[in-house]
């Protein structure tokens, strides 16, 4: 006769059946795509961990994308993806690339696929996921021949859209999650809150934050510290302050490099008014910009003038330990709660 952890445990594998078979992983948690973080040694970690790692490509050239691939490679056996930003000005040179090694999934990220792009990434045999912040370009997107959806709320780090996890969730996994797999990402930091999503419908998770701090990833000692002592409410939201302006807000740690990007966007607003630039330069350059301060917080530390980018998960965010155990906790914690309910 089964145990009631043993209940909890089949039940959760049960439940992740789908987004793990999807993903060729042992669980169906994915790691979100982090610049500067989400490289080879923490995406090689996720996947070897049973979990699923993903490149984050970012403002990436095509050649280092081709270095970092081959990186991973060399480091793992086991299946992981490539996150694309649907705006990068060579977006169909980095499907090239990650055709030419044979990428298992491709997640495309930042708005709607631009033309040809779905087409070539799927004429490689690649897997393609899109991000989906509302129910309508759910629908779209399943239309179009995407293979899974990410559903990611307000409170996740870095690009966020206006609505939370939670309502989001409600509102496409009913509606859509039979048609493809659906993986619920934003604020999630522990795993009866994944318990939650999969008994709503998800096929499995994103965490980004959560992995911030492991063992593996190469974030610089002053950028996990600031992640280990911050609260929840210590991740705000950038503010925008030009509507001509649309730029994404970015959700991180408050710090100096906030007050920057408001000066940023002034400079950048006024080369629009001058006509001196087109709007997408214009948004080139917003996003370059905030490739460049994470790249001074996560590799060289400095947490004052860089970007900390962080979901409001980053409170649950506690010390540095490997991968594979912080799997392992999301998953007890996951089957324990999905014990309880069995009782």
């Amino acid at each position: 006769m089964s145990t009631a952890s043993s209940i909890g445990a089949e039940r959760l594998q049960r439940r992740m059946a789908r987004g793990a078979a999807f993903l060729g992983s042992d669980v169906a948690i994915m790691c979100g795509a982090m610049s500067w973080v989400s490289e080879r040694n923490l995406v090689a970690a996720m996947s070897n961990a049973g979990g699923f790692g993903l490149i984050a490509c970012g403002a990436m050239t095509p050649e280092l994308l081709d270095a970092e691939i081959a990186g991973t490679s060399a480091l793992t056996g086991k299946p992981f993806g490539v996150n694309l930003i649907t705006m990068h000005p060579q977006l169909m040179d980095l499907i090239a690339v990650c055709a030419k090694h044979r990428v298992s999934h491709v997640v495309l990220a930042g708005g709607l696929p631009p033309p040809g792009s779905l087409d070539a990434i799927k004429a490689n045999g690649a897997k393609l996921i899109c991000f989906a912040p509302a129910l309508s370009l759910a629908r779209k997107l399943i239309r179009s021949g995407v293979d899974a959806l990410v559903v990611e709320g307000m409170e996740a780090g870095g690009h966020i859209g206006p609505v939370s996890t939670s309502v989001l969730a409600q509102e496409i996994l009913p509606e859509v999650s039979e048609q493809v797999p659906v993986f619920v990402a934003g604020g999630i930091g522990r795993g009866e809150a994944i318990a939650g999503y999969l008994d709503q419908g998800a096929a499995g998770v994103q965490l980004g934050t959560r992995f911030v701090c492991a063992t593996e990833s190469i974030a610089h000692p002053n950028f996990k510290k600031a992640f280990i002592r911050a609260s929840a409410r210590d991740a705000v939201a950038s503010v925008q302050i030009d509507p001509r302006l649309p730029v994404i807000p970015v959700r991180a740690l408050k710090n100096a490099s906030s007050e920057l990007f408001t000066a940023k966007q002034r400079e950048v607003a006024q080369l629009l008014d001058e006509g001196k630039v087109e709007m997408l330069e214009a948004q080139l350059q917003i996003e370059h910009y905030w490739a460049g301060a994470l790249r001074r917080a996560v590799i060289e530390g400095d947490i004052d003038n860089g970007s900390l980018m962080a979901g409001q998960s980053v409170g649950m965010v506690s010390k540095e330990e490997p991968v594979a155990e912080i799997i392992a906790t999301l998953m007890a914690e996951a089957a324990h709660a999905l014990e309880k309910r069995a009782a």
